[in-house]
């Protein structure tokens, strides 16, 4: 095999994807790895801090897109915590306007993050951990967002 047909076969790095679980006083946030296949929990970091640990966490790793979940009522109408998240997404665009930053649908995230505890055997004291649900929430937040990725990427 020659050099340069070993170098196609290598798959090509691309930059991370990072997923924010906003919250009033926590954020989740989780984030793929650079070849975009597998979601991780990053962290949960006070909302109070939070722009300031985006900001130090893009200067040190290549973040191509940035999902903020949408926080919707289950019937579809916005929650109470829409018109911050908003907000904060404006702030995230002015901030760093080299990377988009795009709203996806969060309803039952965190009811799903309890569950894949139970399912995973946590004990109740973990389950009640709400720095844990939320950042498994930006991680199913993040999965659910490649999936919907991939599957329009199947229907072209």
């Amino acid at each position: 095999m020659s050099p340069a047909h070993a170098a196609s076969d290598r798959p090509t790095i691309m930059a991370r994807i990072l997923s924010i679980d906003y919250g009033k006083k926590r954020t989740g946030l989780a984030v793929t790895d650079p070849l975009q296949l597998i979601a991780n929990g990053l962290a949960t970091v006070s909302t109070s801090e939070l722009l300031n640990y985006i900001m130090a966490y893009t200067r040190r790793e290549s973040v191509e897109r940035i999902v903020v979940g949408e926080p919707r009522q289950p019937n579809g109408k916005p929650s109470e915590n829409l018109p911050r998240v908003q907000q904060f997404v404006a702030t995230l665009r002015r901030q760093l306007p080299d990377i988009p930053v795009e709203l996806y649908d969060e309803r039952f995230t965190s009811v799903m993050a309890h569950q894949a505890l139970i399912e995973g055997g946590a004990k109740k004291k973990t389950r009640q951990d709400k720095a844990l649900v939320d950042e498994i929430s930006a991680t199913i937040i993040l999965q659910n967002y490649m999936e919907s990725q991939r599957m329009k990427k199947s229907h072209i």
